[in-house]
């Protein structure tokens, strides 16, 4: 998982704010999945890290929200792509997850700040919360496991609800 964010809204949007995240989101995943294919194993998975965000609305987001619409693509096709070699690749979509680099979305050191942007963010999800890493570390675990041995081409969401609603 490698990724940058930033707030942008339409008509301010310059050039380099969207080379900048296409090329570590999208041509970044892109190039280290496909430089992996050779060392990876037939029966194998693949895992992106997309986000809710590529299918809920945030003003100034667009640019970071169609990255990882684009990586939802990806899933998709490269499934098709490698369904040969029987290797499967998912998305797993978080949504608000209590981490260092959505706290910075706040672009404030004072924590009580931080913690107003992740409270608004997850506000909206049914569990009323935001998430933990170790939530999606458990999902990641499950779509790289056997257990997940006839699950390919999808979007795991792990955002409380949020995209369901």
């Amino acid at each position: 998982n490698a990724c940058i964010a930033g707030f942008s809204p339409l008509g301010s949007i310059t050039e380099k704010h969207f080379d900048d995240i296409y090329n570590v989101n999208v041509k970044g995943v892109l190039f280290q999945v496909q430089k992996a294919l050779p060392i990876l194993k037939d029966g194998g998975s693949i895992i992106l890290n997309a986000s809710v965000v590529s299918i809920k609305a945030n003003p100034g987001f667009s640019v970071y929200s169609s990255t990882k619409a684009a990586l939802r693509s990806f899933a998709r096709c490269w499934t098709v792509d490698l369904k040969e070699r029987k290797i499967r690749v998912n998305a797993l979509s978080p949504g608000p997850i209590d981490t260092p680099g959505l706290r910075g979305l706040s672009q404030s050191e004072d924590e009580e700040k931080q913690q107003q942007l992740l409270d608004a963010l997850a506000a909206g999800a049914p569990m009323g919360r935001a998430g933990v890493p170790d939530d999606i570390a458990k999902a990641a675990v499950f779509l790289a496991s056997d257990d997940s041995s006839y699950i390919t081409g999808i979007e795991l969401f792990v955002d409380g609800g949020l995209a369901q609603i």
